[in-house]
């Protein structure tokens, strides 16, 4: 599939991406171009591009152009957001933090629900194996930026420490203290300095 083509293509299991920087009509040609490419790619290979569920562009950063493609004889549609992890073409991560807790508060009212047992035996288990990976799910790459998405992704973590038995009326880095635990905006930071750790170790 990537033979001869220009530009980055990425390709995961049935996914693929195409990206090229696109700030003049020689980079425009040549995203067209691998497009192309594509199109008799698939035609040959008698297969066919999911058209309508693909067949979209993200423009990223100020004073994009937004110049058309086409993969074959059909336009792509300009879209504001990518799945899986919101990016949008600022890019702004801001409506990725709200969809995280958004999910996390999902399965956190599930728990709350559904559980009679407050104990952090009970507790603890549930919410850092259900509710915490929504909250991190790829946050090396979009980490908040903003102090309100930091709020909001750390007021879920307080919601659920704050359901456990003996310890509502504790303030929240008490609660913290009192579970061995340490806030999602420390975790992230501990997480970057670990990987930083690895790769000069490795480097070295």
């Amino acid at each position: 599939m990537d033979s001869e083509i220009e530009c980055t293509l990425r390709k995961f299991v049935n996914d693929t991406k195409l990206s090229c920087v696109v700030d003049t009509l020689e980079g425009m040609d040549a995203i067209q171009r691998d497009l192309d490419r594509l199109e008799r790619w698939a035609h040959e290979n008698l297969m066919n591009f999911n058209k309508a569920e693909c067949n979209k562009v993200l423009h990223l950063g100020q004073g994009n152009p937004k110049h058309g493609s086409r993969l074959g004889d059909e336009w792509i549609e300009s879209c504001p957001a990518e799945k899986r992890i919101l990016v949008d073409e600022k890019p702004n991560m801001s409506r990725q933090s709200v969809l995280a807790v958004k999910k996390a508060n999902l399965i956190q009212g599930c728990i709350k629900r559904s559980v009679t047992g407050r104990l952090k035996e009970v507790i603890l288990p549930l919410y850092s194996a259900l509710v915490r990976p929504h909250l991190e799910y790829c946050i090396q790459l979009w980490g908040p930026q903003y102090q309100k998405d930091i709020n909001l992704l750390e007021w879920v973590q307080r919601r659920a420490m704050k359901m456990i038995r003996g310890l509502e009326h504790l303030s929240y880095e008490v609660r913290l203290r009192e579970l061995g635990l340490f806030s999602l905006e420390k975790r992230r930071l501990q997480g970057d300095l670990t990987a930083a750790f690895q790769y000069l170790k490795r480097a070295l």
